[in-house]
Order: structure tokens, then sequence, then C-alpha cells
């Protein structure tokens, strides 16, 4: 009997052994952080991964999650300063930068935090699309849109311990009683930039054409003068040459002589009458005078 007390008691104070044990330790994981509370106060936050210790029963451990959470902000209206509307759909990637105020500040309750990034980010969102107006925002849409809304929602939540890494408009719309005026007005806006590109490039084409034309008109009167200058050239080398050729009596006596005969050979065969002087070259040819 005894002996199976003492069983009974060993199983028992293993029990209460390994309780104590599991109660004094805990593990910290990937992304996650851990606030010791002792007696409802921090004592300290262990952000290093792996198994550590604590006081059993008098230090309690609450586990954050850091890393990135993806929190979708429902669309809502917002007023250009120009008075238009704009339906706004956000959404927010955030994480826990300061573990202590954040659970001092929302006790570590997700819920809340996610209120308090919606309102910051709907504050940032509308104060910065009521500075604008609806072209600047248009204009303004993804990154400028995207960097300002960001810095200004992180100023509003920085409080809490959290840090907006972005926040994003993924849908920016127009009522749909707005939509058909401004569509007609965008295309109105592009074909009109597009006329304004086309009347450019016309204009730089008929500058080339007339560049062209100019310095086509250039190159050939220098080709046409440098042309006439070679044919004067020409001409006046080649009488050089039939100077030189018929320089003397008899030369030139036979020069006559064959200038004769091609008239002559003109001549024949036609009906014309001929009237010659008997001293003239053809006379001579013709009677074989000497």
């Amino acid at each position: 009997m005894k002996k199976k007390v003492s069983i009974v008691s060993l199983i028992v104070i293993a029990v209460i052994a390994f309780f104590i044990f599991l109660s004094s330790s805990y593990t910290v994981y990937t992304n996650e952080a851990a606030i010791i509370i002792n007696l409802g106060k921090i004592k300290r936050i262990e952000t290093n991964t792996g198994w550590h210790i604590h006081v059993p029963f008098v230090e309690m451990t609450q586990r954050i999650y850091t890393g990135n959470i993806l929190y979708d902000i429902p669309a809502s209206d917002v007023i250009t300063s120009d008075k238009k509307s704009m339906i706004a759909d956000n959404y927010v990637i955030w994480s826990i930068e300061d573990a202590k105020k954040y659970y001092q500040t929302l006790g570590a309750a997700r819920a809340r935090a996610e209120e308090r990034i919606e309102a910051a980010v709907y504050n940032a969102t509308k104060n910065i699309i009521s500075s604008m107006t609806q072209d600047e925002i248009i204009a303004a849409r993804g990154t400028t849109l995207t960097d300002l809304i960001t810095k200004k929602a992180n100023t509003d939540i920085s409080q809490y311990g959290i840090v907006i890494k972005l926040a994003e408009i993924k849908a920016l719309d127009l009522p749909d009683d707005n939509k058909e005026a401004v569509y007609e007005r965008m295309i109105s806006e592009r074909n009109n930039i597009a006329a304004g590109y086309t009347a450019k490039g016309l204009a730089e084409a008929q500058k080339i054409k007339n560049e062209t034309d100019k310095n086509v008109s250039i190159i050939t009167a220098n080709a046409e003068a440098e042309a006439a200058k070679i044919e004067a050239e020409g001409e006046s080398e080649y009488m050089r040459i039939l100077s030189a050729a018929y320089n003397d009596a008899d030369k030139a006596a036979f020069y006559n002589f064959i200038r004769g005969l091609d008239a002559l050979k003109a001549l024949v065969g036609s009906d014309k009458t001929l009237v010659l002087d008997e001293n003239s070259e053809l006379a001579k040819i013709i009677y074989g005078i000497r």
C-alpha cells in the first residue's frame, strides 16, 4: 500500500514539475515580440527568437506579431479642392514598431489598432485630396499620391507604436453621375495634345523639306556653274587645239577644203539652187580649180 502511495506521489510531483516548467518557459518566434508582464507592469520585452524562461505564476507573457500586416480599408467619399466628389479605396501595409508603446496604448488588440489606422489613413487621404484639384489628383496618382498619404498617416499613428509602411489608393473612382463628363473632358484634352503634336510634326517636316529644297537648289546651281565652267574651258581648249592644227597656209587651205566638202555634201540631193562666187571654195571644188 505504501509503495502504491509513493508511486502516485511521484507521478503527482512530476506532473506539477512539468506544469511549473511549462509555466516558466516560453518561445519567441520570427517576427514576434514577447512582452513580459509582472503584476500588471511591463518588466521587459524579448525579441530574440528561441526558448526563454520567466518567473511562473508571477510573470505573464503577451506575444505580439511584428511582421507586415495587410489591412484593406473600406472605400470612402472625398471632396477635391474644386468641389468634385471622388471615391477612394485604400489598403495599407503596417507593422508594430514599438511593442511597448503598442501594448500600453492599445492593449495589444489588433482590432483597435486597425480602427486607429483606418481613421488615420482616411484623414490623411481626405486632407491631401481636399488640397488638390481633380486634375492634379489624377496627375499625381501612383507613387506621388501614395507617398503623400503614407507620410501624413504616419504622423497620426506613430503615438501607438505603429508604422504604416504603405498606404496606397488601389482605386480612385468618380461617382457615376460625374464619370461621363470627366471622361469626355479627358478625351478632349488628349485629342488637343495629339493635335498639337501633329501640328508640331507637320511644321518640323515642312521645315526639313524647305531646308532640303534649298540645299538641292544650291547644289544644282553650283553643279550647273561648274558644268558651264568646264564647258567653256573645253571650248577654249578646242579652239586652241584647232588653231594650233591650222596655223600655216597649207593646213588652212586643207581645212577650208574639208569645210567646203562638208557643205557640198549637205547640199547634194536637194532641189535648191546654189549661186557661188567663182572664188569660193565650193566653186573651186566643183570646177576643179586649184
